[in-house]
């Protein structure tokens, strides 16, 4: 049964700095504002002066994203990772998270990008841990 949703999964590089919290902020505010008029859901995350992001929702309003995000001065170089049909979200009921990498992710997702072996999946998992931390015992 296709629901006529899909997920995309990219990575960009910064053309400021990753670490200022107002970049981030501005980027945050504006995606969440568009996103809830275009019904899309998802993550992003800044790292290392790269931006990594899941996004979900129809394919007409991810097309129209991904013209903006290519003329977007904030960042260049976007590269899709992958780009499939969902049956279901996984970030419902985030117009756009704020994915707070922790060093250990920073690590994981260095190291397999350096590899080259950063996929979607590894990607999604990253995000949805970094918005899921475990409870502290």
């Amino acid at each position: 049964m296709n629901s006529g949703l899909e997920r995309l999964v990219y990575e960009s590089r910064a053309t400021g700095s990753t670490g200022s919290l107002v970049n981030l902020a501005t980027i945050l505010a504006e995606s969440q504002r568009n996103n809830d008029r275009d019904g899309l859901t998802g993550a992003l995350a800044a790292h290392n002066e790269r931006y990594v992001q899941v996004i979900e929702g129809r394919p007409a309003s991810l097309d129209n994203l991904l013209r903006r995000l290519q003329s977007d001065p904030r960042h260049c170089e976007l590269h899709i990772i992958d780009r499939e049909p969902i049956r279901e979200r996984l970030f419902d009921g985030w117009s756009m998270a704020s994915a707070r990498i922790t060093p250990a992710q920073g690590d994981a997702l260095d190291h397999l990008k350096q590899r080259g072996e950063l996929t979607a999946q590894q990607t999604i998992r990253i995000l949805l841990d970094a918005l899921n931390p475990p409870a502290a015992n």
